[in-house]
């Protein structure tokens, strides 16, 4: 199965829940935890990968080639950000190519603006829905595997409004989008309501700190999300543990009192799957037998 046919099963034997990994290590991670897929973040990747804020500023090959370093250590369906497919329709083809090429799953695009930002931050401005419709049609032209799923985002409720986030869900869908992505929904009521009018697969973002409500899993699945995306949980949690690590360092002169806290090295080692490289190594180079 493809990697779209893969996500496509996970998702129709019911909700699923896909946490970010933000780096090939967090992906083998999730696979062995039981997550049926996972996300990558264009916040995550711009951030933890490059340093920077996610305005847009990372490209579509360097999307499209951190994504596969993540699909190829897992066996896990991946679905990626893709911004706003890095241009106008005719870069979108380029995107869905470059991206079944690295193997991923899937992808979302967004309706905003370049230079687009977090869908949770003011100063958005969208484009016109004809515009994310020739982006869905040329995304669904583009594709070879017809099971590589294209989600679109509508950043539509902070900018236009409720009403308007459900009307454009409505044409993109139409324009063949398998799934809606309702960014920046602000209570568990707009979250329910939002199903029940677009009557879509849908997609959910449990993204913290922003102005969508944490709603429970099993609450988000009741509504009618298929997908439920957890992007930066993982990130958020790991840069505050090597925070306090680093001011540990600074301020005892020694991890010593933080060994208990760590993944250790054997740990690290089999989820690495090293001693499996190891024994491969070893018969490679074991000597022929003489006659």
């Amino acid at each position: 199965m493809s990697p779209g046919a893969r996500l496509r099963a996970a998702y129709s034997a019911g909700p699923i829940m896909m946490p970010g990994a933000f780096c090939a290590l967090a992906a083998k991670l999730a696979e062995r935890l039981g997550f049926p897929a996972v996300y990558l973040s264009g916040g995550a990747l711009s951030a933890g990968w490059a340093g920077l804020p996610d305005v847009g500023l990372l490209g579509l090959t360097e999307f499209a080639e951190q994504a596969a370093v993540l699909a190829r250590a897992t066996s896990l369906p991946v679905l990626c950000d893709a911004d706003t497919g890095f241009g106008a329709a005719i870069h979108v083809e380029r995107t869905v190519r470059l991206y079944e090429q690295a193997g991923l799953a899937g992808f979302h695009l967004e309706d905003q603006e370049m230079p687009k930002r977090c869908g949770h931050l003011s100063g958005k401005s969208l484009v016109e829905p004809a515009v994310m419709e020739s982006k869905i049609r040329a995304a669904v032209c583009a594709r070879r595997d017809a099971d590589f799923v294209i989600v679109a985002r509508t950043d539509a409720r902070g900018v236009e409004g409720f009403e308007a986030a459900v009307a454009r869900s409505r044409r993109y869908r139409a324009a063949g989008a398998d799934m809606i992505f309702p960014e920046a929904l602000e209570s568990p009521e707009e979250f329910a309501r939002f199903a029940a009018e677009v009557g879509a697969p849908l997609l959910a973002n449990m993204t913290e700190f922003g102005k969508s409500p944490l709603i429970p899993f099993d609450d988000l699945a009741a509504m009618g999300y298929t997908v439920v995306i957890y992007p930066l949980t993982g990130f958020r949690a790991a840069m505050r543990a090597v925070e306090n690590v680093y001011r540990v360092l600074l301020e005892q002169g020694t991890q010593a009192s933080l060994l208990g806290s760590m993944q250790s090295r054997a740990e690290l080692y089999d989820l690495l799957g090293y001693a499996d490289w190891e024994q491969r190594d070893q018969a490679f180079f074991r000597p022929a037998p003489r006659d």
